[in-house]
């Protein structure tokens, strides 16, 4: 065991947050999204919702500043309310934007994020439920 570092965040998960790059992207996926068939790599968190694992890497997990928009979600339809989770995604990404890299998320359409999973350097597949909670984050330097 480590100091400080949450035990949501898995030994396997934070070697592979510190391998990643700059420019380098992970997807927080949610229990529909189809992980296993876009993944070069892929950790199972089935016990975990997103918001509770954005708020745990968000204290490690630099944002990367030299692009607009860091931070991609998965676009609803029209006529879709707007999901209540990309609320709770603000708030967090508000609360530690120490490095001004967060502004807004860019929205994709749902095949476009597909294409995009399939170069993320790992997919994390929650067992969150809820709609459109998929989110990529795009790693900065520290």
């Amino acid at each position: 065991m480590l100091k400080t570092i949450p035990t949501i965040i898995s030994p396997e998960f934070m070697k592979v947050m510190m391998e990643m790059g700059h420019s380098d992207y992970m997807i927080l996926a949610d229990a529909n999204f189809p992980g296993t068939s876009h993944a070069r790599r892929i950790i199972r968190m089935d016990q975990v919702e997103i918001p509770e694992l954005l708020e745990a890497i968000m204290k490690f997990f630099p944002l990367d500043h030299f692009i607009e928009n860091p931070v991609k979600l998965m676009r609803n339809l029209p006529e879709e309310p707007v999901p209540e989770i990309w609320e709770e995604y603000r708030k967090i990404l508000k609360e530690h934007n120490e490095e001004r890299a967060f502004h807004d998320f860019e929205f994709l359409d749902r095949l476009s994020f597909y294409e995009e999973a399939e170069k993320a350097y790992v997919i994390v597949q929650t067992g969150d439920t809820a709609r459109y909670a998929n989110i990529m984050l795009q790693k900065g330097v520290c």
